[in-house]
């Protein structure tokens, strides 16, 4: 029987064993692990419902688009969605991406006298990207990237502890309203995405919502996105050889990292009506986690699916965004950012992994705590 631990270290092995869907007593859910029947469960909001009072974020900050599904969500989610079109994504987005990176792998870079510099990319090059791109793209007021980190790590651990049966802490309770603070600060702003959204209808209660599920969902794909590709790169150098010696290989490089470790590892949802998935009797009410791990590593759809393989064909066929209506808003924004990221990383020479830098782990974020780097000056 699987334990938290066991699925916040390694719950690949579990996965495996349970597919296509089989219940986890420790998150108390039934868990769907193959790729059809993610599709299944994620295309139909009618029978799996994100509007459940024990949906684990909007515990921690309230309804929002991420929590509702139907009329309210579509009303929730359309102030937001427009700005985050691909087009639009690359229009706005590259030129301050670019930017972003270069100085921040400029400040990574500067060890005087050091024959080999060293950073922790997650803190150095992935959290403050993440946070800089996410305040830019809601129009957020100024705030540092540490202070904002602080918000996120506080909530995200609430949330995490949630969804493992755990109350809301009063760091994550405390952090929210301290976010709250600062988002209706912005609501003002005649240009803001925020004070779009409020302008369509929503109140400061439903903005600050969004406006948190989309920052934390940016800074946490973002971030476990550039740290996880990084990782499976460095730890994979025949791979990596692959890629510096075709750059072209970058993008799927990104989408298998993607597949085998998705940023955010599930999605819950909640049994409308008592109904049967792969023969398994599902009642109303039960709660249905869709493992999005579990469908990237799901042999039916990707051969030897525990290889991390740069030039696999269908390596985009992951769920990693999730699917359906609550498809991830940001996905084109956070593909942006890993790949620019990426990018500058890869031109460090000599490039290597410390010997202690963790792997990835965590129950729904999944990303490694450190990505400590070394290179020649």
């Amino acid at each position: 029987m699987a334990t938290v631990e066991e699925l916040e270290t390694d719950p690949h092995p579990t996965l495996a064993q349970i597919r296509p869907i089989g219940w986890i007593e420790a998150l108390n859910s039934w868990v769907v692990t193959s790729r059809a029947l993610a599709l299944t469960v994620l295309r139909d909001p009618d029978t799996f419902t994100v509007d459940d009072p024990r949906f684990s974020t909007a515990q921690v900050v309230g309804p929002s688009m991420l929590s509702l599904d139907g009329n309210p969500h579509k009303a929730h989610r359309d102030p937001f969605e427009s700005p985050f079109g691909l087009a639009e994504t690359r229009r706005r987005f590259t030129g301050p991406v670019q930017q972003t990176v270069d100085e921040l792998m400029a400040a990574a870079s500067h060890s005087p006298g050091a024959t080999r510099p060293s950073a922790d990319l997650r803190t150095a090059l992935a959290g403050p990207l993440s946070v800089a791109v996410v305040a830019l793209s809601l129009g957020l007021p100024p705030a540092s990237a540490s202070t904002v980190l602080e918000w996120y790590t506080a909530i995200s651990e609430s949330v995490t502890g949630v969804s493992a049966g755990h109350p809301v802490t009063g760091e994550g309770a405390a952090a929210f309203a301290e976010l709250h603070k600062h988002v209706a600060a912005g609501i003002d702003s005649a240009d803001s995405l925020i004070a779009a959204a409020a302008h369509a209808g929503l109140g400061v209660d439903e903005v600050v919502a969004n406006a948190a599920v989309l920052m934390f969902g940016g800074i946490e794909t973002t971030e476990g996105m550039i740290t996880n590709a990084l990782w499976h790169l460095l730890t994979h150098r025949d791979q990596l050889d692959l890629v510096l010696a075709d750059p072209s290989l970058l993008p799927n490089a990104m989408e298998e990292s993607l597949r085998l470790e998705p940023a955010a590892a599930v999605v819950d949802r909640y049994a409308t009506r008592d109904i049967e998935l792969a023969g398994r009797e599902i009642r109303r009410g039960d709660m249905v986690t869709v493992s999005l791990a579990g469908a990237g590593r799901d042999p039916e759809v990707f051969e030897s699916p525990d290889d991390f393989d740069v030039r696999r064909a269908n390596a985009r066929r992951h769920l990693a965004f999730a699917s359906g209506p609550h498809i991830c808003l940001g996905m084109h924004l956070t593909r942006l950012e890993t790949l620019v990221a990426l990018e500058a990383v890869l031109k460090l020479p000599g490039l290597q992994l410390a010997e202690d830098s963790p792997p990835p782990r965590g129950l729904v974020f999944r990303k490694p705590s450190a990505l400590r780097v070394s290179w020649a000056a």
